[in-house]
């Protein structure tokens, strides 16, 4: 497909952020087809994209490549707006937005809640996803919903909107973790009472997992969209554009079946700006 190739064209120039990068040799085939598929004759714009892979299955890192619902999202959105992903960059999601401020990458894809405080920092692609946080335990927890959380221990993951959810109601005992997989571990041990995260997460979790369901329902509605950096309007434009193209032509919804088993609960109709959906927070 057109964006495995604009993968498969990623050069491994670095950026000094320290994470992993994926690429391959094979650029100048992709740049033909690419410019084919664009009308040739227009000069790419070349992007960094940071991505953090520990959040199935929107990004994660499968033998050595970056991949998963957001990755080809935004290698679709390049492939119509004629952008070249000259690198995938991986780090912490705590590290993405400061590496867009300081320029060390253009992009960055991470299940990202559209929040007013991130707003202040970088720009956001209109929404691409509508999320929730959801509580999973194992079965036969005597957790039911959100209340019952305040004398637990509850895992997440560091920096997200399921941390700031928890202060708000009173959970005192959180433990954050540098990447979900570590909170999913600590509830399988008995480290944790619950995990409190974004919910098509979770459910990836429950789906591979048959010792733990999900209690209480969504506790939020939230709102993914693509950050980029402020210095670039007219990036974040095209970001834009190239994603409302694949509304259109049914790319972004064939997504939904490639990753998320066809559940197409948060599928965003038509656009949703960062203005109309970002969480006060």
């Amino acid at each position: 497909m057109w964006a495995a190739l604009l993968l498969a064209g990623a050069t491994l120039a670095g950026c000094g952020a320290g994470g992993n990068t994926t690429g391959g040799t094979s650029g100048a085939a992709a740049n033909t087809a690419q410019n084919a598929a664009t009308g040739g004759g227009a000069q790419q714009e070349t992007i960094l994209v940071g991505a953090d892979t520990t959040f199935p299955p929107f990004e994660s890192m499968q033998n050595g490549q970056v991949q998963g619902f957001d990755i080809e999202l935004v290698q679709d959105i390049a492939k119509v707006e004629n952008l070249k992903i000259e690198q995938i960059k991986t780090m912490p999601f705590e590290g993405l937005i400061p590496a867009l401020q300081s320029d060390q990458v253009d992009v960055a894809v991470a299940g990202f809640t559209i929040k007013k405080s991130r707003m202040e920092k970088v720009n956001f692609s209109n929404a691409y996803y509508k999320s929730g946080l959801s509580i999973l335990v194992k079965k036969g927890s005597d957790i039911k919903g959100l209340d019952d959380l305040k004398s637990k221990i509850v895992a997440t993951k560091k920096g997200t909107s399921s941390v700031d959810l928890l202060k708000k109601s009173g959970v005192t005992n959180i433990k954050q973790f540098d990447n979900i997989d570590q909170a999913y571990s600590a509830l399988e041990s008995g480290g944790a009472d619950a995990v409190v995260f974004d919910n098509p997460v979770n459910i990836n979790f429950k789906n591979q997992h048959g010792d733990v369901e999900i209690v209480g329902g969504l506790l939020t509605g939230e709102y993914y969209g693509i950050a980029v950096t402020k210095d670039k309007p007219d990036l974040l434009q095209k970001i834009n554009d190239g994603l409302q193209k694949l509304q259109q032509d049914g790319t972004y919804e064939k997504l939904f079946d490639k990753y998320l088993g066809g559940d197409k609960a948060g599928l965003v109709e038509g656009v949703k700006t960062p203005d109309e959906v970002a969480l006060n927070s």
